[in-house]
């Protein structure tokens, strides 16, 4: 009996040990996580303004974010084509650029520079550098395109190129792809190259059959942080709409996000237009639960196809 109650205590000590050490990310994951996610899905069956208490309403905010909010949907498709259009082209983008560097002989540092330079632009100054520079009647790209017979198309002034531009401006910002995936590049064995030349291979067969294997977790990993962010997409077409709408935001007026057309709107532009401008902090709540479910999904597909996203000798 001494003895099993001395094995129990031993094993009690060791677990209060464990918790210990796990009680900083304990409580992170507490404040920061499952409380407002909790507090999230609470809201989100709640009529709640932020002034008086919040009174049960339901699957009322659900019905209408879903059914009668006329921005929901448009906002939707917008994110959806942020994910599967942007973050394709810049995962592309940026694995070309790395690929590019890696194979210079002299320069690679200057060009280094030169490709991550923008990235550490902010946010709010590179998209009205790009809205003046794409800017339909004044900006010099449009006039480049006009002198060399190209027409010239409206970019964020028109619903169907803002998309687009935004995409520019993105592929621009690339730079933290670039670094990556050269560190990545670099890390591949000589060996495997000098072993494929050795037996044939083209530089493209190389490169499938080499690289592609090699950095297939390096891609995964810039898919999925690329879906993550792009889900999260709020300033820069929030601010490309505001500066070619032409609009003066100040005290009393309320700029409606999404300009032209509703075709920069994304998700969390309506979870704050909903939250903190139209204090409906219920709906604000739906849309954020419906991001968030988004963003696990795409994520859990993505994890989930690992391992057959990239194998040798498809």
């Amino acid at each position: 009996m001494a003895a099993a109650h001395t094995l129990k205590a031993k094993h009690r000590r060791s677990a209060l040990r464990t918790l210990a050490f796990l009680s900083p990310w304990l409580t992170g994951f507490a404040v920061f996580f499952a409380y407002p996610m909790i507090s999230t899905v609470y809201f989100s069956f709640m009529h709640y303004d932020g002034f008086r208490p919040p009174a049960w309403s339901g699957t009322r905010n659900w019905t209408y974010v879903f059914a009668h909010y006329p921005f929901f949907w448009p906002a939707l498709r917008n994110t959806l084509w942020l994910v599967v259009i942007m973050v394709t082209l810049r995962v592309l983008f940026g694995l070309g650029i790395g690929l590019l560097i890696t194979k210079i002989k002299t320069g690679t540092g200057i060009f280094r520079t030169l490709f991550y330079l923008p990235y550490l632009a902010p946010p709010v100054a590179a998209t009205m550098a790009f809205a003046f520079l794409l800017n339909p009647g004044t900006g010099p790209v449009n006039s480049i395109l006009e002198r060399a017979g190209v027409p010239a198309p409206g970019w964020f002034d028109d619903p169907d190129w803002s998309k687009p531009a935004l995409t520019l401006m993105f592929l621009w910002g690339v730079g933290d792809l670039m670094v990556v995936f050269m560190a990545a590049l670099l890390d591949v064995p000589k060996e495997q190259y000098e072993a494929a030349e050795l037996d044939g291979a083209s530089a493209w067969q190389r490169f499938r059959y080499v690289t592609l294997p090699a950095i297939s977790p390096i891609i995964m990993f810039a898919v999925v942080t690329g879906v993550i962010a792009a889900m999260q997409c709020y300033t820069q077409p929030l601010v490309a709409g505001k500066v070619a709408s032409g609009v003066i935001q100040g005290a009393g007026t309320m700029f409606e996000p999404g300009y032209p057309e509703h075709s920069t709107l994304t998700l969390p532009q309506l979870v704050y237009n909903l939250g903190f401008q139209r204090f409906d902090y219920g709906s604000a709540c739906v849309v954020a639960l419906v991001l968030f479910a988004l963003s696990m999904a795409f994520t859990a597909l993505l994890m989930r196809r690992r391992g057959g996203l990239i194998q040798a000798g498809d």
